[in-house]
């Protein structure tokens, strides 16, 4: 599966879930990630509890839900690899995807997770494929 393909030409709503050391779980819609290469997608932050989650416990699962009838898309499993501030690279990212920055004054977080496996939305057996 081609990650960048993917992303860049279906639509459809994703939802990052994450919890924190002691397994509260968050979900919380996210646009499409921004993906780097076949093995790492980022997504820009905000100081909340998706943010603060993932600084205490480094998984997450992306879900990707395609638009139009049935239940087509993806799970993503990630980890985290590290993170960066930097506003104007974080602004390029978003003129990419075309997305308008809701919250200019906040400040932003870059997360960088490598995707560890990848597996359809309904089905796709009890362990992530790692084959991308």
């Amino acid at each position: 599966m081609d990650l960048e393909t993917y992303f860049e030409n279906v639509k459809g709503t994703g939802i990052l879930a994450t919890s924190d050391s002691e397994g509260n779980v968050d979900t919380a819609v996210y646009a499409r990630p921004y993906v780097i290469d076949q093995q790492t997608v980022a997504f820009s932050m905000l100081e909340r509890m998706t943010y603060l989650n993932i600084q205490s416990n480094p998984k997450a699962c992306f879900i990707f839900i395609e638009k139009g009838e049935g239940y087509k898309g993806y799970r993503l499993y990630l980890a985290k690899q590290r993170e960066e501030t930097d506003p104007v690279k974080i602004k390029e990212l978003k003129k990419k995807h075309n997305l308008v920055d809701l919250n200019p004054d906040e400040e932003k977080h870059l997360v960088y997770f490598k995707v560890d496996g990848v597996r359809p939305l309904i089905g796709g057996g009890n362990q992530p494929d790692a084959r991308l």
